[in-house]
């Protein structure tokens, strides 16, 4: 009886998925039809005492029941610079199963880069990506494991060549609309001359679901190892309806 009752519920398709504010993702995705915008600003502390600011934004469009279409891109300041836009990534989720055992929901997202930024705004890279999700559901919690690979074009002067991605995350309810949201990720050591040695860090902040439609966000970023910058990040995800 409960799983043909669980088989009769709807989800609510405005209902938002957000996938932000940490730097992996979940395998689900939204509702075919359905329009979703993701977009935050976030403040950079880097290790040598510059500052960076970014504006990341990414819309998805449901093209089916499992899978997802994605643009991403942002307006970059970097250290030193004027305030610009940045690349242009465009993502293909599709959600391979829902209840494996061990793995639960999969999915596999590839990724085109285009270097609609130029310098010092955006890599002048052409970037293929590919990205896998596990998440399980932990009662009310979440929790989802990445791990991506992304290859690029040029001579590594101004990216690697190569790098490589590993991301755990979780989240879930506190109180009413009140939830949280944590994650340690890391960044392999890449190589190169634009290559950097091994980086790692933990966020963290409280989430606020306003409506079933709109969540927001807040937290910071707190480097564990490497060059990864600290930061201060703000957002919100809005589910726009249907097309």
């Amino acid at each position: 009886m409960p799983a043909a009752l669980r088989a009769q519920t709807v989800p609510n398709p405005r209902a938002t998925r957000p996938e932000r504010p940490t730097v992996a993702t979940h395998a689900w995705t939204i509702a075919p039809a359905y329009v979703e915008l993701e977009a935050g600003v976030e403040w950079d502390h880097n290790a040598d005492g510059s500052h960076a600011f970014t504006t990341p934004t990414l819309l998805k469009i449901g093209a089916a029941a499992r899978t997802q279409i994605g643009i991403l891109t942002s307006l970059n300041r970097p250290p030193g610079a004027s305030l610009g836009l940045g690349d242009l990534t465009i993502l293909l989720k599709q959600r391979l199963a829902d209840h494996l055992p061990i793995f639960g929901a999969v999915a596999v997202i590839p990724g085109l880069k285009l270097p609609t930024g130029g310098t010092p705004r955006g890599t002048t890279t052409t970037d293929g990506s590919v990205l896998v999700v596990s998440s399980n559901q932990l009662g009310s919690v979440s929790l989802d494991v990445n791990v991506g690979y992304t290859y690029r074009s040029g001579n590594g002067t101004h990216a690697p060549r190569s790098a490589t991605l590993w991301t755990i995350s979780t989240g879930g309810p506190l109180a009413g609309p009140l939830g949280f949201a944590a994650e340690l990720f890391g960044l392999p050591a890449t190589r190169g001359p634009a290559g950097a040695r091994s980086a790692a860090a933990v966020l963290a902040g409280p989430t606020l679901a306003l409506r079933p439609w709109l969540t927001l966000d807040l937290g910071v970023i707190a480097h564990v190892q490497g060059p990864q910058a600290d930061a201060l990040y703000c957002g919100l995800v809005y589910n726009l309806g249907r097309l």
